[in-house]
């Protein structure tokens, strides 16, 4: 037997409604549980809906360009009896769940009168104390729980558990967020007997800022945040209240390079390559993880140990008009200088279109911030956390520099490394900025 389903739009996050940008199904079509149907495009980025359940699509009730919301139907598909019953429940669950009032703003329920047996019986003895284990994550950021890459029932899954999905990294197709994910992060919390810490909550002893009324001293425009500046600031400040800096300064003598870049635009002009200076930078960069693996590393949540990462992928922050975003590529180690100006370029353009994918903003083992192009001698950039280091790069001028007989005009390239003291220690940092200005010093060594 089979029947008729509608798959609706599930929990996409705090948003009215959201534009399709592509249909991935048509009329006929296969598909199974969890399978993308629609990609949609927020404020912040792309990402796809899955089915709900398996079947053969038999009506497409949306098209490119509408705009849907939170139970929309996107398709009508012919699923088996199995497959509907399975997951009927789940969907009935969810919908209670989310009519349901969260648990820490819930009122105590009223307790009905005690008898006088019952105060009697009650009072003599007292129960023996219970050790109180932690809850998984006493903090849920709901902002950043609804932009996580899961599907309903995980959701539901996630909030029964107290699971802030946002701290939960996917393992499943596009690195959604599968149960299995949901029970391996409450069995490593509760293994090291402690919620992980997550911002301001977490530190104690910090004041509120005041409400002021700015009018009484001249006129005034508020003016919202875009979503993007609201989850940076978060993720932000908790970064920089949780993870003790130090920030290590150095130039980088690139007269050279800039020349060799130059020379290389002239050649490949014809091929529609356009070398940056940040391409060079990330492959220093990428070297220097190898050079000294303690950079290529996270700290676990229980702050017990260190993952240490085989592979090679470099953040780089991307100044677009809604805010600052940090899309990733991917083996810089592995690729020509060609290939990672080509993916810089496509990454920055889906970047200031708003089309990255959350996938394009994961995974990475360091971040480059690069204010070349606008100005400024030297910053201290916030680590982008689970990462344990980031370099900054400023604008580049020509500076007099003895060579022994005498001053020479060089192009000094200032260089900022901001990383977690925790983890590197300011000897390990001064030599990894030291080892990436020397090979940027001279281009022939990004070959060795």
């Amino acid at each position: 037997m089979s029947e008729m389903v509608e798959v609706k739009v599930p929990d996409i996050g705090d948003f009215d409604s959201v534009e399709i940008i592509e249909v991935l199904v048509a009329v006929g079509d296969q598909v199974a549980e969890e399978d993308s149907l629609i990609t949609v495009e927020s404020d912040k980025a792309s990402m796809e809906i899955p089915s709900s359940h398996g079947g053969i699509v038999k009506e497409v009730k949306v098209k490119v360009g509408d705009s849907i919301k939170q139970d929309d139907v996107v398709i009508v598909l012919e699923a088996s009896a199995d497959t509907a019953a399975d997951t009927a429940p789940a969907e009935a669950e969810e919908k209670a769940a989310e009519k349901a009032p969260e648990t820490s703003s819930e009122k105590p329920a009223e307790k009905a009168p005690e008898t006088a047996t019952e105060k009697t019986a009650a009072s003599p003895t007292p129960a023996p104390a219970v050790e109180e284990r932690p809850s998984p994550t006493a903090n849920i950021d709901p902002v950043s729980f609804k932009l996580a890459h899961a599907s309903p029932a995980v959701r539901k899954f996630a909030r029964e558990l107290g699971v802030d999905l946002s701290k939960v990294t996917g393992s499943g197709r596009n690195e959604r967020i599968v149960k299995e994910d949901v029970q391996g992060f409450v069995k490593q919390v509760m293994s090291s007997g402690a919620a992980p810490a997550s911002g301001a909550a977490a530190m104690p002893g910090i004041e509120p800022m005041p409400q002021i009324d700015f009018s009484q001293w001249g006129e005034v425009e508020t003016k919202p945040l875009s979503k993007i500046n609201k989850l940076t600031g978060r993720f932000l400040h908790r970064n920089w209240v949780t993870i003790p800096h130090v920030t290590q300064f150095d130039e980088a003598d690139i007269t050279s390079l800039e020349a060799f870049r130059k020379q290389s635009n002239n050649d490949y002009e014809k091929d529609g390559v356009k070398f940056t200076m940040l391409s060079f930078i990330m492959k220093a960069v990428a070297a220097g993880l190898k050079k000294y693996p303690r950079f290529n590393s996270s700290l676990e949540p229980s702050g017990e140990n260190l993952i240490m990462k085989n592979y090679f992928h470099i953040g780089v922050a991307v100044d677009t008009p809604d805010g600052l975003v940090v899309p990733v590529i991917r083996d810089v180690d592995k690729k020509s200088l060609v290939d990672i100006s080509l993916e810089l370029r496509e990454m920055s353009s889906k970047a200031r279109d708003k089309k990255l994918s959350p996938a394009d903003m994961q995974g990475g083992c360091m971040s480059i911030s690069s204010l070349g192009g606008i100005g400024g001698t030297k910053f201290t950039p916030i680590v982008n956390a689970p990462e344990v280091a980031i370099l900054g790069v400023s604008k580049a001028e020509m500076k007099p520099v003895w060579n022994g007989s005498e001053f020479e005009p060089r192009l000094m390239c200032p260089l900022s490394l901001s990383y977690d003291h925790r983890v590197i220690d300011g000897a390990e940092g001064a030599r990894f900025i030291t080892y990436v200005s020397h090979l940027l010093a001279d281009a022939r060594r990004l070959l060795l």
